[in-house]
């Protein structure tokens, strides 16, 4: 037990070193962006005098580092500064559009986890049987197929033809919790379907090695039943690899499903992130991106304590 919650606090102090190291960064590619801040904030009509003023006020002319120094104990302090376009606190942005994604990511790891894992180990184990083939063949075309596509395909056949669902998820307009779950509807299929087959394929490929490994056949000789061997045995030491995967996959869906919120006119982090890079809306851009940074790391660290607590070999490790 001490062992394990050395390494985690090993992983811990990593992740804060990575944190801060990813925050440097994303200041430093804020401050290569083109054009002026002062100038955006005044427009046009803005004098020479009023933008030196202004740049005084937003600690332009400061050193690098100091900038940086004080940009980032204001963030952790919960100060992300105002936008420069709508000249309103960067959270009146980007809170609504965090809770947006949380909920949409949230509605599709409910369905993506528990299909992947049920879907990885049937493939796995009756590999050689026809259904599994077909599963399999599915899953390739999934891989393949990009969420966009999909996106429009569900729109055609369940929005326009069927007209079961809405075209547009237009959150805040539900009334009711059964509304908002009717509104995403659409976008958490197009979301499961691009996922699931990168895990549904990880998750075959680790299993198998591991069924057919000493250990796994000693405690089918032993008697043990089929599903304890797989649940209990098999699986532990097969979970590495999918997990990596889903944590890839969260971040992803935290933050880089672009298109499916544009294909669906869905108000997330990811099309606040595209409209202030276009917009030039510093102070937006490194919040989000911080935070957008900030999910992948944590995502990784939790991969990380489930693989050490699954995997005897990693805790001896």
């Amino acid at each position: 037990m001490e062992q394990i919650v050395r390494l985690i606090l090993i992983r811990l102090f990593l992740v804060v070193i990575t944190f801060i190291i990813v925050s440097a960064l994303v200041f430093v590619a804020v401050e290569w962006l083109p054009g002026d801040p002062a100038t955006r904030v005044l427009g046009r009509g803005g004098t020479e005098e009023r933008r030196q003023v202004l740049r005084e006020q937003m600690h332009l002319d400061d050193p690098p580092m100091v900038r940086y120094i004080r940009w980032f104990t204001d963030f952790i302090r919960g100060d992300w500064g105002d936008s420069l376009i709508a000249n309103r606190p960067v959270t009146d942005y980007v809170i609504p559009r965090s809770k947006n994604t949380i909920i949409l990511a949230g509605f599709a790891m409910a369905v993506y986890i528990p299909l992947s894992l049920v879907l990885g180990i049937v493939t796995a184990v009756h590999r050689h049987r026809f259904f599994a083939t077909v599963l399999s063949t599915l899953t390739l075309i999934g891989t393949s197929t990009p969420e966009f596509v999909v996106g429009i395909l569900l729109l055609l056949v369940f929005a326009v033809e069927l007209k079961w669902f809405p075209p547009l998820a237009l959150v805040d307009q539900a009334q009711s919790p059964l509304e908002v779950l009717h509104f995403l509807t659409l976008p958490m299929l197009t979301l499961v379907a691009a996922v699931t087959a990168y895990a549904v394929r990880m998750m075959q490929s680790s299993l198998i090695p591991v069924m057919e490994s000493e250990y796994v056949r000693t405690a089918t000789l032993k008697g043990l039943s089929r599903r304890s061997v797989i649940l209990r045995h098999a699986l532990p030491n097969a979970l590495g690899p999918a997990l990596r995967v889903t944590t890839l996959n969260i971040a992803w869906l935290i933050g880089g499903v672009v298109l499916v919120e544009a294909v669906f006119s869905y108000p997330g982090l990811g099309r606040l992130l595209v409209n202030s890079v276009t917009m030039l809306d510093t102070p937006v851009i490194e919040a989000v991106t911080v935070i957008l940074s900030a999910v992948f790391v944590l995502t990784n660290l939790g991969a990380d304590i489930v693989s050490i607590l699954l995997n005897p070999r990693l805790r001896k490790g």
